[in-house]
């Protein structure tokens, strides 16, 4: 209460406030790195429930535009919450959290909270201050913050932030290849922006899956409090030695000084060995293996660098939505079909993988004759419907049936019936 417990609601695209003493955290939703001893999958409270009915008290005061609020996960120094912003917009919160690792160790180690606090919220405020500066389709939005006295602390801060879903490889692996090339593309385009961005070229020093979200489809960058926009300083090559798991790089030194694009180079490469090799070539349309084939061999050695790759990127979504990928394959349906307009199959469903159906055949194609193709190369396919919804890419979803009844009426889809004897 009074003086000591003033509170600020600010709008993201104003400054950050010049005396950032906070109270914050990034978590699992929103690519915070695990805790030790945390179960894979449920997150962990954070902490003790002191901690957490601490958070509480945190946000009582702000109940008139956050609701609630319930824990998402903690990393080593940040926990995130869930809140409904002004009672309708999904947010992340994001705190320090007071029983995480960065905390705990050093009141155990110096019994002084509010110093312990202090120093754990370096990392908060500056990814808020991050957040702010980098304003990307790619980077997480920074809806605002607000800073208020808690536990004898002043000014604890907490980040309300878009939220996003966690980047689940596994899950990713699953899915089309038009889906994950789209994450690739996001990275890709993401690190352009990084590359040249009003800082200067900036790098992700913790750079993995976890620090990486999903909004809508697109891959956003979450947690930023390990970026940097210093090059590496140098008086000869072998200063710019990059030391990565698979293998190492040396990169030239300036005549001023610095090792030439280290920052993106080392993001380039993290991309490569997280991201490209697992999601680009797999499942790829075939006559598009092999230029993505040599964008993963380019990064993976090197021998580009973040514009080259992002141009190459740009060429494949060209070829893809423009449907000229299927120009030099045949363009003529092996099978004859009987087209029904306003007519849909209801059941006569078989599983084909990758589908954006769990109990059915679900693609996209450019046009009719693509499906056609398609139906051709699976031995069951009897018949498909084309939908009236489209995918990010304003591709048709089509649904590949094993037989042709029974067929009833609907207006938004056209019916093809392979044309027997």
């Amino acid at each position: 209460g009074g003086e000591r417990a003033r509170r600020r609601m600010e709008g993201a695209g104003r400054e950050a406030p010049p005396r950032p003493r906070p109270r914050g955290g990034s978590p699992r939703q929103s690519g915070a790195k695990p805790r030790a001893g945390q179960r894979g999958g449920e997150p962990a409270e954070p902490g003790t429930a002191r901690v957490f009915s601490l958070f509480l008290y945190l946000f009582l005061p702000c109940a008139r535009c956050v609701f609630g609020v319930r824990y998402l996960g903690s990393g080593y120094t940040k926990a995130v919450y869930r809140a409904l912003l002004n009672g309708s917009r999904a947010v992340a919160l994001k705190a320090v959290d007071f029983g995480g690792h960065d905390v705990a160790g050093c009141v155990r180690q110096f019994a002084a909270l509010g110093d312990c606090y202090r120093l754990a919220a370096y990392k908060l405020v500056k990814e808020m201050v991050l957040l702010q500066r980098l304003r990307h389709r790619n980077v997480l939005q920074l809806y605002g913050y607000c800073y208020q006295d808690s536990n004898d602390i002043p000014d604890t801060l907490t980040t309300i932030t878009e939220l996003g879903s966690p980047l689940e490889m596994i899950q990713l692996l699953q899915t089309s290849w038009e889906d994950r090339f789209r994450i690739c593309l996001s990275l890709v385009r993401l690190l352009h922006y990084l590359a040249h961005s009003p800082l200067g070229s900036v790098t992700l020093l913790d750079f993995r899956p976890r620090q990486f979200v999903i909004v809508d489809g697109e891959l956003k960058v979450t947690d930023l409090d390990d970026a940097s926009i210093e090059e590496s300083s140098c008086t000869s090559n072998s200063d710019c030695f990059m030391e990565f798991p698979a293998r190492n790089f040396t990169l030239p030194c300036s005549v001023e000084g610095r090792c030439q694009n280290m920052n993106e180079k080392r993001n380039l490469y993290n991309a490569y060995r997280f991201f490209f090799t697992y999601l680009l070539p797999h499942s790829a349309p075939s006559s598009l293996r092999p230029l993505l084939d040599k964008i993963v061999n380019a990064t993976g050695e090197l021998h580009w660098g973040i514009d080259e790759t992002a141009a190459q990127l740009e060429r494949v979504l060209n070829l893809y939505k423009s449907g000229e990928y299927l120009q030099n394959t045949t363009r003529i349906p092996k099978t004859e079909y009987k087209r029904v307009p306003e007519a849909f199959i209801p059941d006569e469903n078989y599983r084909c993988w990758p589908s954006y159906h769990h109990k059915g055949c679900l693609l996209s194609v450019f046009d009719v004759n693509e499906a056609m193709e398609i139906c051709d190369s699976y031995s069951q396919c009897k018949a498909f419907v084309l939908t009236n919804q489209t995918t990010w890419t304003g591709r048709q979803l089509v649904f590949f049936k094993m037989a042709s009844n029974p067929i009833v009426p609907d207006p938004d889809k056209i019916t093809y019936v392979k044309v027997t004897g």
